[in-house]
């Protein structure tokens, strides 16, 4: 066995990969980027390594440095984790001269499998059911047209050496497919240094189901049921599940057989997934085989009780797989929600900047949370936006789905937008409880992009309640002090008025055993809860029922956060109530004149000039963040009046870009 494993990545996997090899009694190595020499990665491994600048060709990109680090250390074997080099059949060959085990599959695998192109021919020369489209790498917009005319509109534009949603663009008609072609081809040359782009036919309405499997170096394949990966914005998955609620056994078998049947043909060994699209009436096509491991690999540990790294590194140390597929059984229900830094009031835009507080739920057989961040950290411009991966268990799936709804609200996260919210309305969306998934779900859903009324409404009498709990809670608190400030108590009232988005609700509020009786019109409650004065988290019943809610005080409010939402209370005395009601309300600042930058990131290039009319709809600037090209375009049209930016600016959130007439 290994004595001591580099983790060549960051984040979140690294972490993943640290706790496996620490279980195992194998010293680990990080390697950082100057961006990350605070990051958990870090704080968690044996040893570690600074190995550049932040920009990631400049470091965990960089096989030399890599190297280096390992020649360092010497350590015995690399994991590569997913992204980065986890694909780079020269990496992996860099690695074999050195003497050093690649915790992966074998060169000939990654190679093929890496290309889409490639891998696809060999899927259907070893009996796999392909998507039909044309194999060839475009070479230019003519051609692009020619080969979508000819597949039949929609079609996919696919970055040959793309992954995790990029370099990928659907296209309608000839426009789009021109526009998708550019894009696809600059966001795979950034991100994967290959500007290849092929076309295939795009299903509609399908389902992304994926077969997880494991190989050794004996010829011992199986297959780990399946993952549902339906739920995806730009094609980079939101939710995922395990089993999927859509296959039925017989399916999932013919899935799990043509996986290990290409799995055998390309001679590979370790854990890798092989991912299919899915119709509505359970056809199923080869879409690509990941040689790596996935990011959505724990939803499969946690039905089937295996761990996924455990199993690589013995695979890399040249052990034989311990089972066969008979002994393979699915238990239970597993649900991970991707957790990001994004905005999803400002179409997912990514946000960065420093966690002033981070605090996740506590992990037990029921919620598990991979993460690379802790309280003080940095979500950075250089990277992936994933604050963690929640991971929600139970016996059904719709245990699990309420075990993640509650999750999600304990949550706690400051200092940058996020999108819990967002999965919180997921979480609860009837379509989503039926199970009718497809990779269209968010588009169908949210047309018009995600608002606040979206998020999944609150029962008013739950925020009036809890408000005037907490607001008990410190007056409470203050009679204490004022007592001993001049030695008589202070008697706290129990009558009260809750100001709640303009309505004026009076309650009444007590302390009792464990918690709160709370009284009002169409209510009366009795909370338990073990909350104190300062805890972001107030978690308890109410009436039984279980309730989760985070409170911060601001000034003189009460602002709750509840499945998304956020809400400013006021509890107040009558009369100050009847004062505050008639208070105006301040009016919000125009800026529909303005561009402004959504996000932090760099101006990559902008499609107008001075002087010059723009029509809706039409490209302005295109921005780079986070390894993603964001296209802002005009809302409505008019005239640009001032530029204040230019190609390669770096950006401030809500800086200028340019004004309107």
């Amino acid at each position: 066995m290994f004595k001591k494993i580099l983790i060549a990545n960051r984040g979140e996997i690294a972490c993943r990969v640290i706790k496996t090899a620490q279980k195992m009694g194998i010293r680990t190595v990080a390697v950082c980027s100057e961006a990350d020499t605070r990051a958990l990665h870090v704080e968690m491994a044996d040893e570690v390594v600074l190995i550049g600048p932040p920009a990631a060709a400049e470091s965990y990109l960089d096989i030399k440095k890599i190297l280096e680090a390992i020649d360092r250390t010497g350590a015995d074997a690399v994991h590569p984790g997913y992204g980065f080099l986890s694909e780079n059949a020269v990496f992996a060959k860099a690695l074999i001269k050195a003497g050093v085990a690649f915790i992966g599959p074998g060169t000939k695998a990654m190679t093929v499998m890496g290309d889409k192109i490639e891998s696809k021919k060999l899927a259907q020369s070893a009996g796999v059911n392909t998507v039909p489209g044309d194999g060839r790498v475009i070479k230019n917009g003519k051609e692009a047209i020619n080969v979508a005319k000819k597949i039949g509109y929609p079609v996919m534009l696919k970055a040959s050496a793309g992954g995790g949603g990029k370099g990928m663009r659907i296209a309608r008609n000839d426009e789009e497919c021109l526009d998708g072609l550019a894009r696809a081809s600059s966001e795979a040359k950034t991100a994967f240094g290959d500007d290849r782009v092929f076309i295939e036919k795009y299903i509609e309405n399908p389902r992304h189901i994926e077969i997880q499997v494991l190989a050794d170096n004996f010829g011992n394949t199986v297959y780990l049921g399946e993952r549902e990966c339906s739920i995806q914005r730009r094609h980079q998955k939101v939710i995922e599940e395990a089993p999927s609620p859509f296959l039925d056994e017989a399916t999932r078998r013919s899935m799990g057989e043509q996986a290990v049947a290409l799995a055998k043909a390309v001679n590979y060994a370790s854990a890798g997934t092989v991912e299919f699209i899915v119709d509505g009436d359970r056809n199923f096509y080869f879409l690509e085989m990941n040689t790596r491991l996935q990011v959505e690999h724990p939803v499969t540990e946690k039905i089937t009780g295996l761990d996924l790294v455990e199993q690589m590194i013995n695979i890399a140390a040249g052990e034989k797989l311990p089972f066969a597929q008979d002994d393979i059984t699915l238990d239970g229900w597993a649900i991970e929600a991707r957790i990001y830094a994004e905005d999803p009031f400002r179409n997912f835009l990514p946000s960065s900047g420093r966690l002033t507080k981070y605090r996740p739920p506590a992990e037990n057989d029921a919620v598990r949370v991979d993460t690379g961040v802790s309280e003080g950290g940095e979500i950075s411009i250089f990277y992936d936006p994933m604050i963690a991966k929640m991971i929600s268990y139970a016996d059904t799936r719709e245990q699990a789905t309420a075990t993640m709804s509650l999750a999600l609200d304990e949550f706690y996260i400051q200092g940058v937008r996020h999108n819990i919210g967002f999965l919180a309305a997921l979480m609860a969306h009837p379509r989503f409880a039926e199970g009718r998934l497809s990779t269209d779900f968010i588009a169908d859903e949210y047309p018009d992009g995600f608002h606040s009324q979206d998020l999944v409404p609150d029962d008013p009498k739950l925020l009036v309640a809890v408000a005037a709990a907490v607001h008990r809670g410190f007056q409470e608190r203050a009679s204490l002090i004022s007592g001993q400030t001049t030695g008589r108590m202070r008697v706290v009232s129990d009558d009260w008025v809750v100001l709640l988005q303009n309505q004026a609700t009076p309650v009444r509020v007590s302390m009792n055993e464990g918690g709160y009786a709370v009284s009002m019109k169409g209510l009366d409650a009795e909370i338990q809860t073990g909350w104190k004065l300062g805890d972001p988290v107030f978690k308890g019943t109410l009436n039984g029922a279980l309730i989760c809610l985070q409170v911060e005080r601001v000034d003189i409010a009460y602002r709750l956060y509840h499945r998304g939402g956020e809400v400013d209370v006021l509890v107040l005395n009558e009369r100050a109530a009847e004062l505050q009601m008639l208070m105006p309300e301040k009016e919000i600042a125009d800026t529909s004149n303005l561009l402004l930058s959504p996000m932090p990131g760099l101006l990559v290039s902008l499609a107008v000039t001075k002087g010059q009319e723009v029509k809706a709809g039409e490209e302005l600037a295109v921005i780079e963040a986070m390894k993603m090209e964001n296209v802002m375009r005009a809302e409505k049209d008019g005239v640009i009046a001032i530029i204040k930016a230019k190609p390669g600016d770096s950006l401030m959130v809500d800086q200028v870009i340019l004004e309107f007439e």
